[in-house]
């Protein structure tokens, strides 16, 4: 197989830009550098393309791997035949691998290698040649044999049809013709173990659907309910079509003898051989496709999560809301430094409503707090009005947020939490995740596992090594998109960034425990275990404010320092006028970009890259999202009537539609169908988590407590 050209058409991209990324790859370059930094040689292909690219690399390369190990085992056993070597050279998948292989490979005992060890083979070959010219049974009887257990001529049949059975389910065409009837026709169905019992899978108590139709989000549903016990699910194949095809193709003599055992010997080989094994192959293609679906939804979503603008320069309050065991206060300084912690009992049972004012007022007043971040989990709604009433008293221009908890438990119990307030309790290492995460999402959310984050259906049902490689991805492309100062970077933090590891990231802070801070990049090179490919992978992701050299504060990579300040010199300017903010609109200056380029011995990518940080330097990405809605007011479920409009944050997007957060603590629902009036084959199309959007209500149902809303205004 020609690698180069499968990429090549699969991502449809040029062969230059295959041959140069498979180079970068295997010189050891991580995906946001080479994105980044090397948009010369891959023709710009972009972080999200490299990851596939790279995923696809990895897939190919175990292909041909697997391959060869195959040849050299049918090689081995002096079975290979180049019909066969081609097939198998020739094939696109691992399925089709494992089909070829089939025939070859070492098998336990089976009935068919128990009726071969009793000498049934030759009888097995004179039914498959259906030249017969007597009746089975009087064939059959000259294999009859005490010593080898084969007592009647009916046995010796039946052993000869087991043979048959296996070699007819061993045949590569024949498996993927009978795989690819049952993906084309067959029919995916459930039912319910016990119709009495209520549960989330009602709607497929009786449910089927064609199976080259079966939507991920259904598949995965049907998985989880088949393994809590509460469905039955299974595929139903074309059988009849299936039983036709296989006669025809094993019966071509129209032997009265021989045909009724061949019959026989198709219909057991489908029934008890292959179509289990076919089910089991779809099944697992179909949770593969549901997986793979799901976990880019869940990457897209925590990519929009971690990509909210920070909101800075503001004293924040953030509130772990609770019942019995009280809610945990910390107010933490602009820089995310924690200033003062303290636990209030507000709600049930204690009910301490003016106390806890009383406590909340002098907080406000003693640290100038201007913003409340509280979590929303359980007593969440009991605290957001106790902040409005407040609020309403005070009247000191105080808002407040709620801000989505999810994984801000699993952070506080951690070993990282532990070793960042070791004198703090679960609780109060909460309230300052729920604080800071509003002022710096990106920083704070690193600290917890993505997947503990909560953005993404079914993320506990699914392929955990894949989910956590891909949302690692994710993680590593927002952190690097954005970059780090590497003076107060935590080594959660700085651990994401291209070409660091946990050790590595770790002792970059203990150096600046030990030596101060950095004053510039190249300092880098003096900590241990960092070395010079360490240092090109990561030196551009690092920022240094107020050091030596002015590029330090840009993405501007040190290996292009001398062309920056060639291009500096050539326009007129000092590196010190980078700081002064007087860079803006130099690429207007730049009458021909190409021979400048040329000049400076750089591509003329790079010089539109060099321009642009220098023209605004250590531009933070986020600042393009749109800006969470801060509140002062509180509604209530019951307060909400169909026609009214709302402003609300998507809070995670699925596959058939996406939650909205429009301040009344229960999500609602805008469904696929109700987001635009365009055809759109997912809503991913259409929104992403964090964006501000207009709603209406369509209906709501307290009981339930479910809030359907739609955005064709």
């Amino acid at each position: 197989m020609d690698i180069v050209k499968v990429l090549q058409e699969e991502l449809n991209i040029k062969k230059s830009q295959v041959e140069a990324t498979i180079k970068l790859i295997d010189e050891g370059n991580t995906i946001p550098f080479i994105a980044r930094y090397r948009k010369e040689a891959t023709g710009s292909l972009n972080d999200e393309v490299l990851r596939n690219f790279d995923e696809r690399l990895k897939y190919l390369r175990n292909l041909e791997e697997k391959k060869e190990q195959v040849l050299s085992t049918i090689r081995e056993q002096g079975k290979l035949t180049p019909e066969l070597e081609k097939q198998i050279r020739e094939a696109m998948t691992l399925v089709v691998v494992e089909d070829l292989y089939r025939p070859y490979r070492p098998k336990r005992r089976t009935r068919a290698t128990i009726a071969r060890e009793k000498g049934l083979q030759p009888l097995a070959d004179h039914i498959l040649l259906q030249m017969a010219r007597e009746p089975l049974e009087k064939t059959a009887a000259a294999y009859i044999d005490e010593d080898k257990e084969v007592r009647t001529a009916q046995e010796a049949i039946d052993g000869a049809k087991d043979i048959l059975a296996e070699q007819i389910s061993d045949e590569a065409d024949i498996r993927m013709y009978i795989r690819k009837a049952t993906y084309d026709r067959g029919l995916i169905r459930s039912t319910a173990k016990d119709e009495n019992v209520q549960s989330v899978y009602e709607m497929y108590y009786d449910y089927q659907e064609p199976v080259k139709k079966a939507a991920g989000h259904r598949i995965l549903a049907l998985n989880r309910g088949e393994s809590e016990k509460i469905l039955t699910v299974k595929i139903e194949a074309p059988a009849e079509d299936i039983l036709r095809y296989l006669e025809k193709k094993i019966i071509v003599n129209d032997n009265p003898y021989t045909k009724p055992a061949l019959k026989e010997a198709a219909a057991d080989s489908y029934d008890r051989l292959i179509a289990p094994a076919i089910e089991r192959d779809i099944r697992n293609e179909l949770t593969e496709k549901a997986e793979d679906g799901a976990i880019r939804v869940f990457g897209k979503n925590l990519e929009q999560l971690l990509m909210q603008p920070p909101i800075t320069g503001r004293v924040v309050l953030g509130w772990d809301p609770a019942f019995r065991t009280g809610c945990k206060l910390a107010v933490v300084d602009a820089t995310g430094k924690v200033l003062d912690t303290v636990v209030i009992y507000p709600t049930a049972p204690q009910n301490k409503v003016e106390e806890s004012k009383r406590i909340l007022k002098n907080l406000i007043k003693k640290y100038n707090v201007s913003l409340i971040s509280v979590g929303n989990g359980t007593a969440s709604r009991e605290s957001e009005q106790i902040i409005v009433d407040l609020l309403k008293e005070i009247n000191a221009g105080v808002q407040y947020i709620i801000v989505n908890e999810a994984g801000a438990s699993v952070y506080s119990a951690s070993k990282l939490a532990t070793e960042e307030f070791p004198n703090f309790d679960v609780g109060q290492r909460s309230a300052v995740s729920i604080a800071r995460r509003l002022q710096d999402p990106l920083a704070e959310l690193v600290k917890i596992d993505p997947k503990s984050i909560g953005v993404g259906q079914y993320q506990h049902d699914m392929n955990q090594k894949k989910l956590s490689e891909a949302l690692t991805g994710v993680v590593e492309d927002c952190v690097n998109k954005v970059g780090v100062d590497l003076n107060t970077a935590s080594a959660s933090l700085l651990e994401y960034i291209s070409g660091i590891t946990k050790v590595i990231a770790r002792n970059i802070v203990a150096y600046r425990e030990e030596n101060g801070r950095f004053t510039d990049r190249r300092q880098l090179l003096k900590v241990a275990k960092l070395g010079p490919k360490a240092f090109e992978q990561c030196a551009g992701f690092m920022r240094i404010q107020g050091g030596k050299n002015p590029l330090d504060t840009t993405a501007v990579h040190p290996e292009s320092y001398a062309a920056a300040e060639a291009l500096l010199k050539k326009l007129g300017y000092r590196t010190e006028d980078i700081l002064q903010g007087g860079l803006k609109g130099i690429g207007k200056k730049l009458i021909n970009p190409a021979a400048a380029a040329a000049e400076l011995g750089i591509g003329e990518i790079t010089l539109n890259d060099i321009v642009k940080e220098l023209e605004k330097p250590a531009r933070d990405p986020r600042d393009e999202m749109p800006k969470p809605i801060l509140r002062t007011d509180v509604l209530d479920m019951k307060d909400l009537t169909p026609g009214m409009i709302l402003k609300g944050t998507v809070r995670n997007v699925i596959d058939f539609g996406a939650f909205v957060d429009i301040g009344v603590h229960q999500d609602g629902l805008v469904h696929i169908s109700q987001m635009t009036d365009r055809y759109i084959k997912h809503p991913l199309e259409a929104v992403s988590v964090g964006d501000i959007v207009e709603v209406k209500v369509m209906s709501v149902d307290l009981n339930k407590k479910r809030i359907q809303l739609t955005m064709k205004l």
